[in-house]
C-alpha cells in the first residue's frame, strides 16, 4: 500500500528574500504561523517558492532549514524538479538526506519531452529517491503535459505516490482518475479547482491561496471531507475574487505582494520577476480588504 503524504491543504510556501538573499528569520516565522493555522503540510522550493531564481546552495538550504524548523509538526515536501535529470537527481538525494518527507518533481520545462521521456525520467528519479515522489504537472509553465496514459504507467512504480495536477482540464483529470484510481493520490494544483478535483476523488490541494488564508483554505477541504459539499463549494466561491487577484499576474508576484502587505516578507523579487503593476496591486488589496485581511 502506498503512503499518503497528507490529506487537506499543503501550502506552496513563498521564499522571503531581500537584497541580502533568503531571509531565514522571515521564513521561520512564516513556517511557524502556517503550522499554527493548521495546514496539513508545507511545500518548499516550488514555483511559489521561486525555486527557479534560487541558487543551488539556497535551494538546498531552504529545504534543510524548513525541515529543521518544522521539526516534524507537518510533512515537508521539497521541490526538486529540473529540466536536467542529473540535477533533479542530485536535488532529490539532497532533500532526502535533509529529512524531507517527500519530493515534488515538476515536468522538465523547455525540453518539451515526449511521454516516453517523461516515463523514463520519473522512473529514474523514483528509483533513486529514498522518499515518496509527487508528480507535478503544470503545462502552462513547462510546455509539456502528462497524459492520462502516462500517469497510468507511472502509477505502477511503488515510490510514485501522488499527482499535483495543474493542467486545468477537468476532462483529462476524470480520465486520469479512471486509469489510476487507488494507485495515485490526487491534489489540485489550482486554487480555483479545489472542490471540483476533490469531487473526482482528490484529497486536497497544494495551494498558493493558503499562504494568505491558511485556516480558511483548509476549511474548504474540512467541510468537503465532513460531507458538507455545499458548504465547501460556498467557500470556494467566497474566496474566488482573492484567488483571481492572486493569479492576475504570474505566480508568485501577487502572493508575495499579499504576504508583504500582511507583514510577513519584503515585496522583493529577483529578475526577471518584478513587483506588481499598480492597477493589479490595487485589485489585490481590494480583494483582501473584502475579507478583512488588511488594515
Amino acid at each position: 500500500m502506498k503512503k499518503t503524504i497528507f490529506r487537506g491543504i499543503a501550502t506552496a510556501l513563498i521564499t522571503p528574500t531581500d537584497e541580502n538573499g533568503v531571509n531565514y528569520d522571515q521564513l521561520g516565522r512564516l513556517i511557524d504561523w502556517q503550522i499554527a493555522e493548521g495546514v496539513d503540510a508545507l511545500v518548499v522550493c516550488g514555483t511559489t517558492g521561486e525555486a527557479s531564481t534560487l541558487t543551488d546552495e539556497e535551494h538546498r538550504r531552504v529545504i534543510s532549514y524548513s525541515v529543521e524548523r518544522s521539526a516534524g509538526r507537518v510533512p515537508v515536501i521539497a521541490g526538486t524538479g529540473s529540466n536536467e535529470t542529473d540535477y533533479a537527481l542530485a536535488l532529490t538525494k539532497s532533500a532526502c538526506e535533509s529529512g524531507a518527507d517527500a519530493v515534488l518533481v515538476v515536468t522538465p520545462y523547455y525540453n518539451k519531452a515526449t511521454q516516453k521521456g517523461l516515463i523514463r525520467m520519473y522512473n529514474t528519479i523514483a528509483d533513486a529517491s529514498e522518499k515518496p515522489v509527487i508528480l507535478y504537472n503544470v503545462p502552462s509553465r513547462t510546455g509539456v503535459n502528462i497524459e492520462p496514459a502516462t500517469y497510468e504507467a507511472l502509477a505502477e512504480h511503488e515510490n510514485i505516490v501522488a499527482i499535483k495536477e495543474a493542467n486545468g482540464n477537468l476532462s483529462k483529470i476524470v480520465e486520469t482518475m479512471a486509469r489510476v484510481r487507488g494507485k495515485l493520490d490526487l491534489y489540485s494544483g489550482n486554487d480555483d479547482q479545489i472542490v471540483p478535483i476533490m469531487a473526482m476523488g482528490g484529497i486536497g490541494c497544494i495551494s498558493v491561496l493558503s499562504n494568505v488564508i491558511p485556516a480558511q483554505t483548509r476549511e474548504i477541504c474540512t467541510r468537503f471531507f465532513n460531507g458538507d459539499i455545499a458548504g465547501s463549494a460556498e467557500l470556494q466561491c467566497k474566496y474566488y475574487k482573492l484567488i483571481e487577484a492572486l493569479f492576475c499576474e504570474v505566480n508568485p508576484i501577487p502572493v508575495k505582494a499579499a504576504m508583504s502587505a500582511l507583514g510577513f516578507c519584503e515585496n522583493y523579487f529577483r529578475l526577471p520577476l518584478t513587483p506588481m503593476e499598480e492597477v493589479n496591486y490595487a485589485r489585490l488589496l481590494d480583494a483582501m480588504r473584502e475579507l478583512g485581511l488588511t488594515p
